[in-house]
């Protein structure tokens, strides 16, 4: 199932990339499994791993929405996509499923997908910074992606992912939601 028919380009090469799911509105479950499914439906992406799903409070969210707790993930991927390719894709499927883009970037959404790496490519553009410029500080994101990949070192970063979940503090919760899905 695609979001829009809409041809994307493929690459010869296929490369590795991890990707961070949330979901704060709705059926957050739901979210989050029909996210995957339509990220690997257009036939460029592959989805070889999924985390556990972590319950997570929200933050840097504005007061009123501090009560509508997150639900995360990662999934691995292998792509044909180019990341720019890749990030064009996922903003289809977070389209599809409801994603209204405003200038609250906390907003309450249905789905969240973020590119956290994309094999070893280190890059800066407008729209596209990889890997992802603040996945080490959040546990809602390096919990999931140690659970996959906890001997991966991303590109700038001497650690593994399982170091940096170590060094992180246990405040705010990342609480185990659901292990398969």
């Amino acid at each position: 199932m695609r979001p829009d028919s809409t041809p994307l380009p493929s690459s010869a090469s296929v490369a590795e990339a991890g990707l961070s799911l949330g979901s704060n509105m709705g059926d957050r479950l739901e979210n989050l499994a029909k996210s995957r499914d339509l990220i690997a439906g257009g036939g460029d992406v592959d989805v070889v791993a999924s985390s556990p799903i972590y319950e997570t409070e929200p933050v840097g969210v504005r007061k009123e929405y501090r009560d509508l707790a997150f639900l995360n993930a990662v999934l691995i991927v292998e792509s044909r996509l180019g990341p720019e390719e890749l990030s064009t894709w996922i903003h289809a499927v977070e389209d599809a499923l409801g994603r209204k883009r405003s200038d609250d970037r906390y907003a309450p959404r249905p789905i969240d997908v973020d590119i956290l790496y994309f094999g070893n490519v280190n890059m800066e553009s407008r729209d596209l910074t990889l890997p992802h410029p603040s996945w080490y500080g959040r546990r809602f994101v390096v919990q999931p992606l140690a659970d996959v990949r906890p001997e991966l070192i991303l590109p700038g970063q001497p650690l593994t992912c399982r170091q940096v979940l170590s060094s992180l503090p246990e405040v705010p919760e990342v609480v185990l939601f659901q292990k398969e899905w």
